[in-house]
């Protein structure tokens, strides 16, 4: 069997995060439209993400954030996203880059991503060329397992040696 040099598995891992970055992007110049809301699970120890030594501490490998009607200063860039948020009262800035993002998910319109941050280059690699943000596992569906519905992942199409 033919070894896979284009990399397709990491072509649709950029794409796909392509697609968060241009969403993420649109609403923090236009804010949400209509009933639009968002979950973003992020691997908090993931390189280049900054968050507070508090919430680290209560999320020590992961966190899931809702970008819905109390944030502020949501800041996009090819590598990154920043937003403000508020945790039992205190406001905190936090830093995801988008290698770190683990999941997607727009329960508006039942629209999901999933990622594996583990596979993805450090942030330093990201940011000196956004195109080597890989991982190497990726679905879309409604909702993923948490509402009952199969995540496909794209390794299931992939030819194996």
């Amino acid at each position: 069997m033919a070894e896979d040099h284009m990399r397709y598995d990491i072509l649709a891992q950029e794409a796909l995060r392509g697609v968060v970055r241009k969403v993420l992007a649109e609403v923090s110049r236009t804010g949400l439209p209509g009933d639009h809301h968002f979950f973003i699970s992020f691997a908090t120890r993931a390189p280049g993400t900054r968050i507070s030594e508090e919430l680290l501490k209560q999320y020590d490998k992961e966190m899931t954030i809702v970008l819905q009607n109390q944030y502020w200063d949501l800041k996009v860039t090819e590598a990154a996203f920043e937003v403000g948020l508020s945790f039992n009262g205190q406001p905190e800035m936090l830093h995801i880059p988008f290698t770190a993002i683990k999941s997607f998910f727009d329960p508006s319109v039942q629209f999901a991503l999933q990622f594996d941050p583990a596979a993805a280059p450090d942030e330093r690699e990201a940011e000196e060329d956004d195109a080597d943000a890989a991982t190497e596992a990726a679905s879309e569906g409604s909702g993923g397992e948490a509402s009952g519905e199969k995540v496909v992942s794209l390794d299931a199409f992939r030819k194996k040696p």
